[in-house]
């Protein structure tokens, strides 16, 4: 049988939270889902946008994290994973493996993302370098 009291019913309409600065990245805006909150912090679940021009990327990092997929919902976002540079577009669905080395150097004005990490305070850790980024595509 269903445990309801773990986690609780959740339903986040487009005009109940903003997107916000202060989250893992400076040049992107972050609109929390209300998943972490319903889950217990079990999982996060929240619609990352681009703010700033990609001119350093997120740099060479891996998470601690359980489960993390990433669905492109606009634009377009250039990643390398390990050494694989990997264009992922809207529409894509993209499961980061626990541990992979990655590094989000590139993406368009308009990229948005939905992201969905287990657990809701997960880590990031920067690594070294695994190879040589290609420079991001300047906006206009």
């Amino acid at each position: 049988m269903l445990d309801r009291t773990a986690t609780q019913f959740s339903h986040v309409k487009p005009g109940d939270t903003e997107f916000v600065s202060g989250g893992l990245r400076n040049f992107f805006l972050y609109r929390d889902l209300g998943v972490a909150e319903a889950t217990n912090g079990k999982v996060i679940a929240h619609l990352v946008k681009a703010n700033m021009a990609p001119e350093t990327g997120t740099g060479w990092h891996r998470h601690e994290a359980d489960f993390q997929i990433v669905i492109m919902v606009k634009g377009w976002a250039r990643f390398m994973y390990e050494d694989k540079e990997t264009l992922v577009e809207a529409g894509d669905v993209v499961h980061q493996r626990p541990g992979i080395r990655h590094f989000l150097f590139d993406y368009s004005p308009d990229m948005e993302y939905l992201e969905i990490v287990s657990p809701a305070d997960f880590k990031s850790i920067d690594v070294e370098p695994v190879c040589e980024v290609p420079a991001p595509t300047p906006w206009k």
